[in-house]
This record gives C-alpha cells, structure tokens and sequence, in this order.
C-alpha cells in the first residue's frame, strides 16, 4: 500500500514538473532568444547551439530604454504608495468599524469595480481624460493605476486583518490610540507580510499593463510595454532585439513575484499570530 502511494505521489509531481515547464518553456525561449543575432533568431531551425551575443541587449539599452524606465518606475511606485495610502484605512474600517452586512457590502462594490473588462471602460475613460487635456501625461497613468490596483489592496488588507488578533487591538485602545496611530503602530507591523505582497502585486500589475499605456500615454510618457511595442513595428528583424527587451522589462517582476511569492506565504501561514 505504501510502494503504491509512493508511485502515485511520484507520478502526480512529474506530471506537475511538466506541466511547469510546458507553461514556462516560452519564456525560457524568449530569453535564450535575446542573446541571439537576429540571423539565428529567425532560423527556420530553432537551435540551441549558437554564439551568445549582449548586441541585443545593448541596442535595447540604448533605444531611450532610461526613459521608458523612468516612466514605469514612477507610474508603477507612485500609484502603489496612494493606493496603500487610501486601501489600508479602507480595509480598517471595514474590518473594525463597521458592521458585518455592511462591510460586505462594501468590499462587494469595491471588487465589481473590476469585474468589467478594461475594454468597456475605455472609451469613456478616454473621453473623460481628453476633456480633462490629460492624455499623454504620467499623472493620468498613476490616477488610473491607483484605481486599478486600489479593490486589490482593500481586498488583501482586509483579508489580513480579520486575522489580527483582537486583545491587542482592544488594548490599543484602551491606551487612548485612535484609528490612525492603531494603524500605523499596532495593524501595520502585525500585517506587514500581507501589506507587503499586496504592494509588491500592485507594483507588478501596473509595471506590465500595456492596455491603458498605449491608448493614454502613447507618445510623452510611454512605459516599457510601449517600448516593446515600438520595436515590433519597424521594418528590418526585431525578434531578437524584442526578445533581449522583454528579457530586461520582466527581471523586475520576477524578482518582485518571488519575494512577494515569500511574503504571501507568510501571511497566510501565520500573519499576526507569530
């Protein structure tokens, strides 16, 4: 019986190690792709075997990839930052503050808010910022990133703190704290593994979105996605200087994703009762 249930552990992790790999396999490929000459890269036999090349990357490098950079950094950490700013005392009051119905429903109205495609939002939303004389402007791109990832962080922060232990919070305000002190001496520490992974995805959904970039700030303000964009639409071959400059663009990601990965694992394992 144990001989059996060794095998069949055994054979549900190759199939699971496959599948990883399946799903993986075309980002492996990209980035073998960017240290490739274009020559190589469009061979109509995929080959493993060639003369790593940096010529992509550095083309990338100096195509404007600063400010394109730049833009991205700032949309993507200032965004996140407001989006904290106005979700974590949302999510207090939700948890501490209001009443259980409520509260419910309010986080249901706060998670419809993306339950429309971004698509159906989008010829209003251009209108509006037009008449506002916004577009191509970061500013427009921080405002709709913060609406973008604000449900993800009230939903994450609220999820933290119906964990928090409630004598310490009793005893908070017994101590004379009022909401905000609570929150930034007594909830934050004790959720920050949870805070921290909902900042770290924020950060990451507005570092990848192309889909409100390209139509709002195509030209002044572009972000990296847009670079890509740019690259694709010359004439000559591209596909190894546009593999070289997605393999740049993702590093943050996934170096973001992985510690978030550790991050949400902690909170969810233990959160604010270690």
């Amino acid at each position: 019986m144990a001989l059996r249930k060794n095998w069949v552990q055994s054979f549900w992790t190759i199939v699971t190690y496959v599948l990883v790999l399946v799903m993986i396999f075309p980002v492996i490929w990209m980035v073998i792709t960017g240290f490739k000459q274009e020559a190589d890269a469009y061979s109509s036999t995929p080959t493993l075997l060639f003369q790593p090349t940096l010529a992509q990357f550095q083309l990338a490098l100096n195509s404007g990839f600063t400010a394109y950079l730049f833009n991205s950094i700032i949309a993507s950490l200032v965004s996140t930052v407001i989006a904290m700013l106005l979700g974590i005392p949302a999510a207090y009051c939700m948890v501490f503050q209001m009443r259980k119905k409520s509260s419910n429903d309010m986080l249901f109205f706060v998670l419809s808010t993306r339950f429309m495609p971004f698509a159906a939002i989008l010829i209003p939303l251009y209108v509006i910022v037009a008449r506002l004389n916004l577009l191509d402007n970061l500013f427009t791109l921080i405002i709709v990133y913060t609406a973008m990832n604000l449900p993800l962080i009230i939903w994450m922060a609220r999820s933290y703190f119906l964990d928090l232990p409630k004598e310490v919070l009793e005893g908070a305000w017994l101590d004379g704290c009022n909401a905000w002190r609570t929150i930034v001496s007594v909830v934050m520490p004790m959720a920050a593994p949870g805070l921290v992974a909902a900042a770290l995805l924020a950060i990451i959904f507005a570092w990848n979105d192309f889909f409100f970039a390209v139509t709002l700030t195509y030209t002044q303000s572009p972000t990296l996605p847009i670079m890509v964009a740019v690259f694709s639409s010359t004439q000559e071959l591209f596909l190894a200087k546009v593999s070289a400059l997605a393999t740049a663009i993702i590093l943050v990601p996934v170096i973001l994703g992985m510690y978030a990965q550790q991050h949400l694992v902690r909170g969810l394992t233990g959160g604010a009762l270690k």
